[in-house]
């Protein structure tokens, strides 16, 4: 895919995932969406189900790794995009990389708990050169797209909310 083409791709994935996290607000959960992608081909989309679920372990990211694998028949995902409104934390990650995914896009930073700007589970290459056999090299990272548009959607959910999220430096927008 050319750079042109791939930056198109990528925007127009990462508005889709944006639109699908204000799904989850009306579905009752905080506005965490992800999208996994095969080229242009939209394989899943999630969004947090922790509330509906019962189950903190049901993140937007996860959500949709697990049903990706379960569409595909295997644990490897080494030929797709994962798009997620907010950047993947710790526990997404490690799941991210288990799953040998590709790339990784998204909007909102999160420099208190991201499993890329903070803790680098994402770009560590200790974990596939010591553990090679369940950890591919890690995934092309791309940050801070459109967070705008994501930031919008967090402040519509709760200003309130969304202020103090900023303040305690939990999220942001570069």
């Amino acid at each position: 895919m050319s750079r042109p083409t791939a930056d198109l791709t990528n925007k127009a994935m990462m508005e889709r995932c944006i639109r699908l996290s204000e799904e989850a607000v009306r579905q009752g959960e905080f506005p965490f969406a992800a999208i996994i992608c095969r080229g242009d081909d939209v394989l899943v989309e999630a969004t947090n189900r922790v509330r509906q679920d019962k189950d903190v372990s049901r993140h937007a990211e996860m959500v949709a790794l697990s049903e990706a694998q379960n569409l595909l028949g295997s644990s490897n995902l080494n030929d797709c995009t994962l798009y997620s409104n907010v950047e993947p934390c710790p526990m997404c990650a490690f799941m991210i990389r288990e799953t040998r995914i590709k790339r990784v896009v998204f909007s909102l930073k999160s420099p208190f708990m991201g499993g890329f700007s903070r803790w680098d589970i994402l770009s560590d290459k200790t974990l596939s050169s010591r553990m090679p056999e369940m950890f591919a090299s890690p995934p092309e990272v791309i940050g801070g797209l459109l967070p705008d548009d994501a930031a919008r959607v967090w402040r519509r959910w709760n200003p309130i909310g969304w202020c103090v999220i900023r303040v305690r430096g939990i999220f942001s927008r570069a």
